[in-house]
């Protein structure tokens, strides 16, 4: 079983593109079907694969028949597909005429027979069923968890269950509290260095009534651990079967990691298209498994102290296996930087992305981010520019601030790129503010803090003085000495708007 948003978006790697979906991405698909010559109507499924179909129509009628959720055909009449599937209420995906029938079907049918979508939401993996295995094998309750803690499969037993296990599997990850606990007793030392289990005793003030836990390795990467609940030691053969089970669970992570890298690589591809601007910008989105509306670029960089590369492809990795049990947006690493495509236009839900991906890495990480205003599909690289300028906002203040939005950080932009001209040498070397400069550091005279105040103030003297701490006749007299250094036409509207962009520039 799937959702219908990740067949959508593993399909959209092989050339395949939704044209409309009048039901909800998060429908499960459970079963797959298609219609047989000999039979007059295709048994029910969910997803219906329209081998033979002579039209859109034709398709998207027998997919209604068979109470299918999403239909599959070759074609690619977009409108017309969209304007039917709305009709007929059946999601419909077109297939480039290149893909094969047989190569299709060999991907759909894994994905939805063999499939069990875990937190990562990514690709076909049968982690659940091995943890029910497993816990049969050695009478207890099963949890497989990543070297994170967080939780990739657990068993349905509840045999020997606590408030701990209980709180791991609806949190998805061992609560911090409790990591906190195995910190200090060594759980976490031991399992980086040993491959035997380890019994860890009860500990009632954690909810914890006992655990039997064994490190899940590859040669001498550690990539995960397996936990028992239980109130003694396993020993003998129930001990063995569970050093066996974290070989077995090891083949299983391994296997997951190469399709979701694969995955990503698809993806990363996908994304940096739409980053630097493509014509089929709106295909490019459909593969991605993305609405077709406004989105967000969101700009991240992660660090841990000096190291600037470890945490970024951590933060990577955490963006590309989603929050819960989904991933609203599509993300990329180009150089230094983790780009996020994400729907929608509130600035909110882009700050929340940002902080559950701060949530979800470890707290030493520092995190800063941007977040450009929203775009169509083609305007995606202004958004991704004003993204990264919102980024260099962030980096220039706290991490704990609040990450720059472009809609709310626009004037601060503006003023950033007249900086970044100014120190380019691109303002002028002459003209009424670069005189009165030199004439404060040539005589310790205070011109251009004058000229500021008086301007900000939009010539009010009594505002001014109050700027600066002095009386409003001193702003004036100080005014009369500056006309004898340089020409400043005070009067002129549009010289005081360009010596307004000289300071701010200049400052």
């Amino acid at each position: 079983m799937i959702r219908l948003d990740r067949l959508v978006n593993v399909l959209g790697g092989y050339g395949v593109r939704l044209a409309c979906c009048p039901v909800p991405r998060s429908t499960e698909l459970r079963s797959v079907v298609m219609r047989e010559a000999s039979e007059a109507r295709a048994v029910g499924g969910d997803v219906f694969l329209a081998v033979g179909a002579e039209s859109v129509a034709q398709a998207a009628g027998w997919a209604a028949a068979a109470k299918a959720a999403v239909v599959l055909l070759h074609g690619d009449a977009e409108r017309e597909a969209a304007a039917i599937g709305e009709a007929e209420g059946v999601a419909v995906m077109l297939v480039d005429p290149a893909v094969s029938w047989s190569q299709l079907a060999g991907v759909v049918y894994g994905l939805v027979l063999e499939g069990r979508e875990t937190e990562s939401g990514r690709g076909p993996t049968d982690l659940f069923a091995l943890a029910d295995s497993l816990a049969g094998a050695v009478g207890g309750s099963v949890t497989i968890e990543d070297r994170l803690s967080r939780v990739l499969a657990y068993s349905s037993s509840q045999q020997g269950a606590d408030p701990a296990r209980l709180e791991t599997i609806l949190g998805r990850q061992a609560p911090p509290r409790l990591r906190e606990a195995f910190e200090r007793r060594g759980v976490f030392a031991y399992l980086a260095a040993y491959d035997e289990p380890l019994f860890v005793e009860e500990d009632p003030e954690h909810g914890l009534t006992g655990r039997m836990v064994v490190a899940v390795r590859a040669g001498r990467e550690l990539l995960g651990s397996v936990w028992v609940t239980c109130g003694v030691p396993l020993t003998g053969v129930r001990c063995a079967a569970l050093a066996d089970g974290a070989r077995t669970v090891a083949l299983h992570l391994l296997r997951s990691r190469a399709s979701a890298d694969l995955e990503r690589q698809v993806e990363s591809d996908l994304v940096i298209r739409l980053l630097e601007g493509t014509a089929d910008a709106a295909t490019v989105v459909s593969r991605l498994g993305l609405p077709q509306g406004p989105s967000r670029v969101i700009a991240v960089r992660a660090h841990i102290a000096a190291e600037r590369h470890a945490a970024l492809l951590l933060a990577f990795e955490r963006a590309t296996t989603g929050f819960g049990w989904s991933r609203p947006g599509r993300s990329t690493l180009a150089g230094t930087t983790l780009y996020t495509v994400l729907p929608g236009e509130q600035v909110t839900a882009a700050r929340e992305w940002v902080a559950l991906l701060r949530a979800a890495l470890p707290s030493r990480v520092t995190v800063t981010a941007g977040i450009g205003a929203t775009a169509s599909a083609a305007d995606l690289p202004a958004s991704r520019q004003e993204a990264d300028e919102c980024l260099a906002l962030h980096e220039a203040r706290t991490p704990d601030a609040v990450p720059p939005a472009y809609d709310e950080s626009w004037d601060d932009i503006l003023l950033q790129r007249l900086r970044a001209a100014a120190r380019a040498g691109r303002t002028p070397a002459r003209g009424p503010v670069a005189e009165l400069r030199r004439h404060d550091g040539d005589h310790a005279t205070h011109y251009v803090p004058t000229l500021r105040a008086w301007l900000e103030a939009q010539g009010d003297l009594a505002r001014a003085g109050d700027r600066l701490g002095v009386h409003p006749n001193t702003i004036r007299y100080r005014l009369r000495k500056m006309v004898e250094v340089t020409p400043l036409d005070l009067d002129d509207p549009r010289k005081r708007l360009a010596m307004i962009i000289d300071l701010a520039a200049t400052e």
